[in-house]
C-alpha cells in the first residue's frame, strides 16, 4: 500500500496509462475538497466520472448513483467516503475487476485495504490525489 510507484501509475506515468477516475462521494459542492481535488484532476486532463446517488453532476460531468452503473471502466476510482464505506466500495470493485483503489486524506480502513490487495486491487490511502499530482514527477 502506498508505494511511490503505485502512486506514480495510478497518477498516469508512464502517460498512457490511467486517466480515467470514478470519485466515489463527489459533491458538486465546489467548495468541498470532494469537489475541488476532482476539479482539480479534471483541469490536468484526467477524465472524471463522479460517483453519488444525491446528485445529477458535479464539475460538469454526469453522475451516476453507483460504479457498476458508469459507462466505462474506470483506471482509478478515488474514493472520498467515511472509512465504515470503503468495505463495500471493495466488494463492488472486486465484482466489476477494477484494479485501482485510491482513498483521501484522512480516511483509513486498513482491513478493507488488506482485502483489497489480497483480491488483487492496488491500493492507495490517507494520500490526497491534488496534493500527490502536484508532487509527482509525470515526465
Amino acid at each position: 500500500m502506498n508505494e511511490p510507484e503505485v502512486i506514480r501509475a495510478m497518477l498516469g506515468h508512464p502517460p498512457d496509462v490511467p486517466r480515467t477516475i470514478a470519485v466515489v462521494g463527489m459533491t458538486d459542492d465546489s467548495g468541498k475538497p470532494s469537489n475541488f481535488v476532482p476539479a482539480y484532476m479534471k483541469q490536468h486532463g484526467y477524465r472524471i466520472l463522479p460517483v453519488n446517488p444525491q446528485i445529477e453532476s458535479a464539475a460538469g460531468e454526469k453522475a451516476y448513483a453507483s460504479l457498476a452503473e458508469l459507462p466505462m471502466k474506470p483506471d482509478v476510482v478515488n474514493v472520498f467516503r467515511l472509512p465504515k464505506f470503503i468495505p463495500g466500495i471493495v466488494d463492488e470493485m472486486l465484482q466489476l475487476g477494477l484494479k485501482n483503489l485510491w482513498v483521501q486524506s484522512g480516511i483509513v480502513n486498513l482491513e478493507a485495504a488488506a482485502r483489497a490487495e489480497a483480491g488483487g486491487i492496488h491500493v492507495v490511502m490517507d494520500h490526497c490525489m491534488m496534493v500527490e499530482h502536484r508532487h509527482a514527477d509525470l515526465t
